[in-house]
């Protein structure tokens, strides 16, 4: 019995072993009531990016690439709608060594990177600090889930050269309240700056 519980306890320690979850640490979070977004269309597309990380951890076995992504698209989700159900959920499964089962989406890749960059367009023209930054990071997304959609991608790539790339950091690592958002329009490393 005891030599049973013991494969037992080995073989879960290997299936937790099987890949790195980093959860992203949201802190009190980077958008306020000052988006230009209702708070059930947060909900929608904080949804949306957490059914889309699951379905490509889930399809990938948890590659490296795949959690990558999954932890900036959950805190992304997080930052959108702190208590999103599919977010939450997937960040404990990650977090327990779990991989998801992939699930049907409301939207295919491609149709939600669309969906993506026409609310990114809208949020421009709104303007601010914090529907500015949330464009950046809808346009990046929407070139980088469907790299066949050439006005995102050259959107993106413009936005780049300009700007540099958004900084995930911002989003997945909080910091304290202060420079929230000055931090989040700062260019990774490397990156050209505006």
């Amino acid at each position: 019995m005891a030599l049973a519980l013991s494969a037992t306890a080995e073989s879960a320690d290997e299936g937790a072993a099987k890949f790195q979850w980093n959860p992203p640490n949201i802190g009190a979070g980077v958008f306020t009531s000052e988006l230009g977004m209702l708070d059930r269309e947060r909900d929608e597309y904080a949804n949306s990016l957490a059914g889309y990380a699951l379905n490509r951890v889930a399809m990938a076995k948890a590659s490296v690439a795949s959690l990558n992504e999954a932890r900036r698209l959950v805190a992304l989700a997080l930052q959108l709608s702190s208590r999103n159900k599919k977010a939450i959920v997937l960040r404990y499964q990650l977090s327990k060594g779990s991989i998801p089962e992939a699930v049907p989406g409301d939207y295919q890749p491609d149709v939600l990177a669309r969906l993506l960059f026409e609310r990114s367009l809208e949020l421009k023209k709104q303007g601010g600090v914090e529907n500015t930054l949330l464009a950046r990071i809808f346009t990046e997304l929407s070139a980088e889930m469907d790299p066949k959609n050439e006005d995102a991608v050259y959107a993106s790539e413009i936005q780049r050269l300009d700007h540099g790339s958004v900084n995930w950091n911002s989003l997945t690592d909080a910091k304290g309240e202060e420079g929230k958002k000055e931090e989040a329009s700062k260019p990774e490393k490397g990156d050209v700056p505006p």
